[in-house]
């Protein structure tokens, strides 16, 4: 059975992010709350964490995982941004934005998109996030937790432990945090290509729901 622990949701104990960081930094599989939704998510360089999420997605090797990351400098080291996909990402992050984007050579390939070799980024406005990505020091590997016959993401972190309890080895508990997943963004062409509608208004890209 996974281990549970409850945040604050505005000043998380450091006590609890360091012990969460450090199940992660092991190739433990954590699931936590966002600004857009429960994620998914574990440390970037451990290969089975890929299949356990995918297992529990139900989805094969072409699903864009997302990094989450700390601020564009991370995003920068992790893609291929070139002036005006800085200025949007500038202008909507911190946010409920992911951002589909050319991978680096810094990333193994094993987590880039097979064919497109592309990889989804954001950065997370939650506070229990951004504790774990201060604390890791790196990018977290993620993806967000909707199950295979489910049509909305998990809401309830009780519920995630009856369903996934012996599946993953952390559940992170801080507050609501809705069901809407993040609105994905295609910035590979030159111009912003809306992939999902969600959580984040398309207004700054020019974009909209039709």
């Amino acid at each position: 059975m996974s281990q549970f622990f409850s945040l604050h949701p505005e000043q998380p104990q450091p006590r609890l992010i360091r012990q969460a960081a450090e199940i992660m930094r092991g190739g433990g599989l954590v699931v936590f709350p966002t600004d857009s939704a429960y994620a998914l998510g574990g440390h970037v360089g451990d290969a089975t964490l890929l299949q356990r999420i995918r297992r529990i997605r139900g989805v094969d090797e072409r699903h864009h995982f997302t990094l989450m990351c700390r601020d564009l400098s991370d995003i920068a080291t992790h893609a291929r941004v070139d002036n005006s996909q800085y200025r949007l990402l500038k202008a909507t992050t911190p946010g409920t934005y992911t951002f589909i984007l050319e991978a680096t050579k810094e990333l193994p390939r094993r987590v880039m998109h097979p064919k497109r070799k592309t990889i989804g980024l954001r950065v997370p406005d939650h506070p229990v996030v951004a504790a774990l990505l201060a604390e890791l020091g790196e990018p977290i590997l993620s993806s967000t937790l909707l199950l295979p016959d489910d049509e909305l993401p998990l809401t309830d972190p009780h519920e995630i432990v009856e369903r996934l309890g012996k599946q993953v080895d952390l559940v992170i508990e801080a507050g609501y945090c809705g069901p809407e997943a993040t609105t994905v963004i295609d910035l590979t062409s030159g111009t912003p290509v809306l992939v999902r509608a969600g959580r984040g208004d398309l207004a700054p890209f020019g974009l909209n729901a039709d």
